[in-house]
C-alpha cells in the first residue's frame, strides 16, 4: 500500500489547505489569514486558493511558542523570524565558504622558485590558486 507514496516529502512544497494546516498548528483558521495579512507565515497562492507547506506548518508552531510560552507580542515575533532567517542565510553562505576553502585546500601548492647562475636555488612563495601569478622581472 505505502509503495505508490513518494519516498521523501519536500518540505516547501504548497499542498496543505487553511484548514489543514490550521488543524496541523493547532489554531484556528482565522489566525492563519492574520499571520498571512502581517507577512509572518504567507502561503503560496494557486488556483484552488491558500496552500501551506510543511515547513509553513513548523513556522507557526515556531510563533505559537513564541507567543503563548515566550510571551512576546507579534512585532517582536516579526523580528525573531527575521533575524532567524538572516542567521540561516549567513550559516549557508559559510557551508558555501568551507567549501571552498576545502576545495582551494586540497588544489596541489605550485612552488615558485629562481636559480642563480651559480646554480643557488631562491624559493619563491607557495601558491595554492590554479593559476599561478607570472613572475616580473627583479623578484
Amino acid at each position: 500500500m505505502t509503495e505508490h507514496l513518494p519516498a521523501t516529502m519536500d518540505a516547501d512544497a504548497p499542498i496543505l489547505t487553511v484548514t489543514v494546516a490550521a488543524r496541523l498548528a493547532d489554531m484556528h483558521p482565522q489566525t492563519l489569514r492574520g499571520y498571512d495579512r502581517l507577512g509572518l507565515v504567507v502561503p503560496r497562492r494557486s488556483r484552488g486558493g491558500r496552500r501551506y507547506s510543511l515547513r509553513d506548518v513548523a513556522k507557526l508552531r515556531h510563533i505559537q511558542h513564541l507567543s503563548q510560552d515566550e510571551g512576546i507580542n507579534l512585532e517582536g515575533i516579526r523580528r525573531i523570524l527575521e533575524l532567524e532567517a538572516r542567521l540561516d542565510e549567513a550559516q549557508s553562505q559559510l557551508g558555501h565558504l568551507l567549501e571552498l576553502l576545502a576545495e582551494r585546500e586540497a588544489t596541489p601548492a605550485t612552488r615558485l622558485f629562481t636559480a642563480g647562475s651559480a646554480g643557488q636555488v631562491h624559493l619563491g612563495r607557495t601558491y595554492r590558486s590554479r593559476s599561478p601569478r607570472p613572475l616580473t622581472a627583479g623578484r
